[in-house]
């Protein structure tokens, strides 16, 4: 397993806070901004979408500023950082797969949101999630340390991107359904567990793969779909499976694998 410090160089972010603290994954946001750049666009183009050309609507330079910097805390927004370049690539592979994508890098970035995993995967399909018991599940995770007012809105925002993310349903009152997983889904799950040092089997039993709430068996369908679409290099004989991830990396990210 590579170092906290290694992962926080590939983009992870560790820690208490997030920021669905005060924001969903701010889906609508980033599928905009993207429409409008290619993938090797640079952060300053991206800054400037967002504070100088206003492309997102909001009516103020302060609201500007702002949502630009809750996008970086959330998806980084820098192709030098890996997670994110990786993450961009493979939006432009599978449209039905984006929502789901993005609350996959939301987890990888924002210690609230993945704390939630627990709550998420603990609800059978069709078990209702009031909105209160979600703030229950932060309040006793983190006792002490948010006021009523902040429970309830992570407890709003988490939930949204749940939604968004295809794990939740409903406006008021969401119950929890089952969520297409596409092949970029998978791939980008077993790319994440790759950057924290895991190769072969392993990598199909990691908390990211887990919150994807499929068999091996169909995990294992998935990867091979997708490296027949060219996302990644898959290699299963008996018991043994490859996972490779050409051209990812440079060699100077491969080098913090062994870190």
């Amino acid at each position: 397993m590579t170092s906290t410090e290694s992962q926080q160089k590939f983009g992870f972010k560790f820690g208490r806070n997030g920021a669905h603290s005060s924001r969903t994954m701010m889906l609508a946001e980033i599928t905009e901004l993207f429409y409008g750049r290619g993938v090797e666009a640079t952060a300053e183009q991206y800054q400037e979408d967002v504070e100088l050309f206003n492309i997102l609507h909001k009516p103020t330079e302060k609201a500007r500023k702002l949502t630009w910097r809750h996008l970086v805390d959330l998806y980084g927004m820098n192709t030098a950082i890996p997670l994110f370049r990786v993450f961009r690539r493979l939006w432009e592979s599978d449209e039905q797969g984006r929502a789901l994508l993005a609350c996959q890098m939301g987890l990888a970035r924002d210690p609230l949101l993945r704390a939630s995993i627990k709550k998420i995967l603990e609800l059978e399909l069709g078990q209702w999630l009031p909105r209160e018991e979600m703030e229950q599940f932060f309040a006793d995770s983190y006792p002490d340390r948010y006021s009523p007012a902040t429970l309830k809105s992570i407890a709003q925002n988490v939930n949204g991107t749940w939604t968004n993310a295809g794990f939740l349903q409903g406006r008021t009152k969401k119950h929890r359904i089952e969520p297409d997983i596409r092949p970029v889904n998978v791939t980008f799950a077993l790319f994440l567990g790759y950057l924290q040092g895991l190769t072969g089997n392993r990598l199909f039993n990691t908390e990211w793969t887990r919150v994807l709430g499929c068999r091996t068996e169909r995990l294992l369908e998935l990867a091979r779909s997708a490296s027949h679409s060219g996302l990644l290099r898959f290699k299963h004989s008996s018991e043994v499976v490859e996972i490779t991830f050409p051209d990812c990396l440079t060699k100077e990210e491969e080098a913090w694998l062994y870190e």
